[in-house]
């Protein structure tokens, strides 16, 4: 009697105002664990394409801080950080004070004129089981204000009120940390719903009756109460970009909720701040001035420097450097460093409107090289007429793009002139750093970097990183493997000041759709030695093929030039497949021996998007068992890359780069190395240039 009670107590919360007329789709709100739903609730509804979100929640002594991306229109992820505070009053000598989960949900059917939202969900399931549970849950809106949502929860979410098991009972975790399929959607199934109420468009008002009985935390660890399985709960928008929640939960507790919600499709200043670009110079008609057009120019033994210097004046400007400059009577070939332009369409758009202003009217086709690291990524051929047509016309950029070929590099002409003063060029900067392991867990500090271009494809380069606060703490690792990552709070602690990395790199072109680099010194903080690399891409293809091979030594701890006093070394070596799927998703495989001696592969999807936003997660299986590899059973994780100038509006190539690994352990480590070739070179072929081909006029 009192299971069907509660049964019907969340289906007539979940009806109530069914006689309420259907109205377009309401926009999908985040609950408290940062995840879209009500309020400790999961929804059928799903976020806008490709938006992403910082949540964090206060619930009594319990602190939830997430990171939730929407990879597509129905697949969503978060990466979910809890902690108990004051947990050595509750419970003495008991070291898990945080917990580490990772959610997957994806919307099955969309909102209809009749049918809901229907989204299935598995959260925590990858984590250690506390709160691992599955869910089915639908959405419906009625009225321009009111939501209602009625779903079935298993696990966690099915632990109150439950109805049975229709797909049989539920084996405990094991092992902890991997994806423990034969769990999903059995065990006790339990009702759950709720209402939201759109009171205008800054605030909303939530109730929902809850199926999670919060055993861990009431029952078995005393940190709260539940009294009650109705939660009630108000929130106010105060713009696009942030929502704060004040919530009654379980009749006993209070809670609060910040949402940072960011758009990595459009940026937050509105646009790029910047001078706007020159016009293009056209050039006089043949028949109105014959005499532009001819070619005789080329034999004047001052041409070549004087074109060189007037260029490279226009676009250091946008600072661009001009690496060399060949010519004919027709044809220029002009090699680009980029410095400061984050959209390589912009870069080549730039040059091709100054090379329009320098070069005398004889010259119509202009090849513009784009150099990284001091090799030619890619050759786009602009012929001049075509720029001098399309300036002022309608979709300029689809046609233009229509009629520019970008093709392989190559060689630079036997002949060219280049530019003495560009090596050997030293250039250093002091800036602010974040450092972060965990939504709310890093430092903060000074990073000194310098950079020496030698010549071109060789670069010396280096940092040194001081801490300025740190809210880390010192731990020991118990890994069965060695200790090539878990070790790195020892790196945080006895480190400070500590020598980042100080590596010298060659950076070639051995053959047509060749890349090759090799770097050597103090690769990273915790990895010193050699790294090699091979890469096989065509600028036109969307699979790429390379090959690695490392040989590391373990450094000290105390961040000095110094080794560990265990002499560790090894050899590890990749063969990876790099695939563009389109709409800015790009898949990873990476087969062959991590640092630990373990060997196995890596599968990463990234979403990259023509401002420079980056998102991705990754997942590491090797030979390694999940009790060697320790707590979390195998590596995965969650990396962040957020463009500067997507914040500020700025002019610059920098980002913040975030990587969140739950649980992570030695097993399927690699030596983060600079440069790394696939993502240096992509953004000048076809499969980077074009998602941002607009900026070309810009």
């Amino acid at each position: 009697m009192q299971t069907s009670s509660r049964l019907l107590a969340a289906l007539a919360l979940g009806t109530a105002l069914v006689s309420v007329p259907a109205l377009a789709e309401i926009s999908g709100t985040l609950n408290l664990n940062g995840a879209t739903g009500l309020i400790d609730m999961p929804s059928g509804d799903a976020q806008k394409d490709a938006t992403f979100s910082f949540s964090t929640s206060l619930i009594g002594p319990i602190t939830r801080s997430t990171l939730s991306f929407q990879f597509s229109e129905r697949l969503s992820g978060s990466f979910r950080f809890q902690t108990w505070r004051d947990w050595d009053a509750v419970i003495s000598g008991d070291s898990e004070e945080s917990d580490r989960s990772i959610d997957l949900r994806y919307q099955v059917l969309k909102e209809g004129k009749i049918t809901p939202a229907l989204t299935i969900g598995l959260q925590d399931l990858t984590g250690q089981g506390l709160y691992a549970s599955e869910y089915v849950a639908a959405t419906k809106t009625f009225g321009e204000k009111v939501k209602v949502t009625a779903g079935l929860g298993w696990g966690r979410l099915g632990t109150d009120g439950g109805i049975g098991a229709p797909f049989g009972s539920r084996p405990p975790v094991d092992p902890p940390g991997t994806p423990n399929s034969d769990q999903w959607f059995r065990g006790e199934a339990a009702p759950f719903a709720g209402v939201e109420y759109k009171v205008n468009d800054n605030w909303t008002l939530k109730a929902e009756y809850s199926s999670d009985a919060y055993v861990l935390e009431g029952e078995e660890r005393g940190l709260l109460d539940r009294d009650s399985p109705f939660n009630f709960g108000v929130e106010y928008q105060r713009n696009p970009y942030m929502r704060f929640g004040a919530y009654s939960l379980y009749g006993s507790e209070f809670a609060l909720a910040l949402h940072i919600i960011l758009d990595p499709k459009s940026r937050a200043t509105g646009g790029i701040v910047g001078k706007a670009p020159a016009p293009v110079e056209a050039r006089p008609s043949r028949s109105a001035d014959p005499e532009a057009y001819d070619g005789g120019w080329v034999t004047q033994a001052d041409a070549g420097p004087i074109l060189r210097q007037n260029l490279a004046k226009r676009l250091a400007a946008d600072g661009i450097a001009v690496e060399d400059l060949a010519y004919t009577a027709t044809t220029v070939q002009v090699r680009i460093r980029n410095g400061r332009i984050d959209a390589g369409s912009q870069a080549i758009g730039r040059t091709a409107r100054a090379l329009s202003h320098v070069m005398p009217a004889s010259v119509e086709v202009f090849e513009i090289v784009p150099v990284v690291n001091g090799i030619g990524a890619s050759k786009i051929t602009i012929r001049r007429s075509d720029l001098e047509a399309l300036e002022y016309t309608a979709d300029n950029a689809s046609l233009l793009r229509e009629r520019v070929t970008v093709t392989d590099a190559g060689p630079a002409p036997a002949w060219s002139l280049g530019d003495e003063e560009l090596y050997p060029k030293f250039s250093w900067s002091l800036r602010p750093v974040v450092r972060l392991s965990e939504p709310i867990e890093g430092d903060i500090g000074l990073r000194l970097s310098s950079t020496y271009d030698i010549a071109p494809g060789w670069v010396l380069s280096g940092s040194i990183y001081k801490e300025i606060a740190s809210n880390r703490e010192l731990s020991t690792s118990d890994s069965d493997l060695p200790l090539v990552r878990t070790d790195s709070s020892r790196y945080n602690t006895f480190g400070d000041p500590a020598l980042e990395k100080l590596t010298l790199a060659w950076f070639a072109r051995p053959a047509e759709n060749l890349y090759s680099r090799l770097s050597v010194g103090y690769l990273e903080r915790m990895h010193a030695g050699v790294s090699g690399e091979l890469l096989w891409k065509p600028v036109d293809s969307q699979l790429a093929l390379g090959a690695e091979l490392n040989y590391t030594r373990q450094r000290d701890t105390d961040g000095g030039l110094g080794f560990d006093e265990y002499n560790y070394d090894i050899l590890t070596g990749y063969v990876s497949a790099y695939y563009d799927f389109g709409n800015g998703y790009l898949g990873q495989l990476d087969v062959g021996r991590y640092l630990a001696g373990d060997v196995g592969a890596t599968m990463s999807v990234d979403r990259v998007f023509a401002n420079g936003w980056r998102v991705g997660a990754y997942a590491t299986v090797t030979d390694a068992s999940a009790e060697d590899f320790g707590e979390g059973g195998f590596d995965k994780g969650i990396r962040v890359t957020i463009p500067v100038n997507w914040a500020l509006g700025t002019e610059t190539r920098r980002g913040l780069d975030l990587n969140f690994r739950p649980d992570g352990g030695d097993g399927g480590a690699r030596v983060f190395v600079d440069d790394r070739l696939y993502q240096s070179i992509r953004e000048y072929h076809t499969d980077g240039l074009d998602p941002d081909w607009g900026r070309v006029w810009r």
